[in-house]
């Protein structure tokens, strides 16, 4: 089984994803993080982000492995896990600037489609995971949420790392990955295919409930009679 998550940074993807894994006793697979692991290896570098070029060899040239468990996705590269470095703001900030680059996605979506032949069932979140990576999954969702919310949550993600930073830097960045990201996850609105959940209002309980209830009524209408 493949469920996949897609929308905006901070609506709720990575957190429901953990919990819906956790229930359904699944792999979870955290896309993003393989971009994120991407810049922060670039930033280690001094790479220039606008060259789509450097940017492509820093990722053709680490060794990414994925350690994804049911509430987890580990990263390390060239043997070094680097799970919690990837989190931070410097590099939440050159991450959309990495996935920007079309070369650098068509590597990163050859090792997704891997990582998921690998797993077999997983909850998979990302900006693209039901339109263009893992385009025949069981289940597609989307989560949204206002920028204001979703720039809260952040903000409060990154001072409980102890991470010094305003919340206005917060809803700029998380505004400026919008304008990169959208693009991926609007075919699924467009098309009708995907469940759409508005998290802005809601605890992640209830997120987490609602995906849950949808999965298994899609489950128990293609059970065969």
């Amino acid at each position: 089984m493949i469920v996949t998550i897609d929308g905006p940074a901070g609506s709720g993807k990575s957190t429901a994803a953990r919990k819906l894994a956790a229930r359904l006793e699944i792999a979870y697979l955290d896309t993003g993080a393989m971009y994120r692991a991407i810049a922060h290896e670039a930033l280690l570098r001094g790479i220039d982000f606008n060259d789509e070029r450097a940017v492509l060899e820093v990722a053709r040239s680490i060794r990414l492995e994925l350690d994804c468990g049911p509430t987890h996705t580990r990263v390390r590269v060239n043997g070094h896990d680097v799970s919690e470095a990837i989190r931070t703001m410097a590099v939440s900030t050159v991450t959309s600037q990495v996935a920007r680059h079309q070369a650098v996605r068509k590597l990163l979506v050859e090792d997704q489609r891997k990582v998921g032949e690998r797993l077999g069932s997983f909850v998979t979140e990302g900006r693209d995971q039901g339109s263009v990576v893992f385009p025949k999954a069981d289940i597609k969702f989307v989560l949204q949420a206002t920028l204001q919310r979703r720039s809260e949550r952040r903000y409060q993600e990154l001072a409980a790392d102890g991470e010094s930073v305003q919340i206005t830097e917060v809803m700029d960045n998380l505004a400026a990955r919008d304008q990169v990201d959208a693009k991926q996850w609007e075919p699924l609105l467009a098309s009708d295919v995907a469940v759409v959940i508005d998290t802005t209002q809601m605890t992640i309980v209830e997120v987490v409930d609602r995906m849950e209830q949808f999965l298994r009524a899609s489950l128990r209408r293609q059970a065969p009679a």
